[in-house]
C-alpha cells in the first residue's frame, strides 16, 4: 500500500457477471443487461475535495465545551502501556476512532486521509506545528496490534509531527473508552460465533483542548482538514 492508495477506493466498480450459458446458445437479454449495467458510483465525503465554503475567520467563532475527554488503558505502538490522558493536556489534540482493515470509504480511510492533510498543513504553520497532537485510536485490538499500528502509521505520518497510533490490550479495556466517547461499533460475526474482521460503525473525530474537554466532534460531512485546522486556530487564540 502507498500513501495514494486510498484513492483507488473510490473508483467505480463494475459488476462480475457469471451467467452459464449453453455454447449453442446467444446470451439471453437479461444476461446481456447485466453485464453492461454500471454499479452506482461512491459518492466520496466532502474532507476527500477542496472545502467548498469559506470559513469564519479564526477567533471569530466559539467552541462551547462539549463535555469531559475521558480516560482509559491504552497501548502505544511500541507495545508500551498508557493511559489515555497522558497524551492529553500539553497540546491541543485531535482524535479518531479507527481501525486499519475498514472497507468504508467515507469511514475509517476518511478519518485517516484527513489527518495525512491536516497534518501537512499544521507542518506548514509555525504557530500551530508544535501546539497539536493528532491520535488514532484503533477499536480493533484483535487485529490493530502495536505492531500492525506501527506498519500501518508509515503510510501516513510525518516523521517531524506528533501523530500517535494507539490501540488496547483487549476488548474488555476498549468497551468503556468507546461508551464514554459515545462511539458506536458493532462487530459482525457468522453464525458460529466467529469475528468476521469487520464492523459497524459511525465516524466520529474530536478536539480536545488543553483541560481535557472536547470541544467538538465531526463527522462523515463535516471533517475537513480545513475547518479543523481553523478549529484548532480558534482554541488556540482563545488561549
Amino acid at each position: 500500500m502507498r500513501k495514494g492508495l486510498y484513492l483507488l477506493l473510490g473508483c467505480v466498480l463494475f459488476p462480475l457477471v457469471a451467467n452459464a450459458l449453453d455454447t449453442d446458445k446467444t446470451m439471453s437479454e437479461d444476461a446481456s443487461e447485466a453485464l453492461h449495467k454500471h454499479s452506482d458510483p461512491v459518492v466520496l465525503a466532502p474532507g476527500y475535495a477542496d472545502l467548498q465554503f469559506i470559513p469564519p475567520a479564526a477567533g471569530k467563532y466559539r467552541l462551547p465545551p462539549m463535555g469531559r475527554a475521558e480516560n482509559g488503558e491504552i497501548l502505544d505502538t511500541t507495545g508500551a502501556r498508557h493511559r489515555l490522558h497522558e497524551y492529553f493536556g500539553d497540546k491541543l489534540v485531535v482524535m479518531s476512532f479507527i481501525y486499519t482493515t475498514c472497507s468504508d470509504v467515507n469511514g475509517c480511510p476518511l478519518a485517516s486521509h484527513v489527518f495525512r492533510k491536516l497534518q501537512e498543513r499544521l507542518l506548514d504553520d509555525k504557530l500551530l506545528r508544535s501546539q497539536v497532537r493528532l491520535l488514532s485510536f484503533s477499536f480493533d485490538p484483535a487485529h490493530d496490534t502495536p505492531e500492525v499500528l506501527g506498519e500501518y502509521s508509515k503510510f501516513f505520518k510525518d516523521d517531524n509531527f506528533d501523530w500517535q497510533f494507539l490501540t488496547t490490550p483487549s476488548e474488555q479495556e476498549l468497551d468503556p473508552i468507546l461508551a464514554d466517547y459515545g462511539q458506536w461499533v458493532i462487530r459482525d460475526y457468522d453464525d458460529s460465533g466467529r469475528y468476521m474482521g469487520s464492523m459497524s460503525h459511525v465516524l466520529r473525530v474530536f478536539l480536545i483542548d488543553r483541560a481535557k474537554r472536547i470541544r467538538n466532534i465531526y463527522s462523515v460531512s463535516f471533517l475537513h482538514a480545513d475547518t479543523v485546522a481553523n478549529d484548532l486556530r480558534t482554541l488556540l487564540l482563545e488561549e
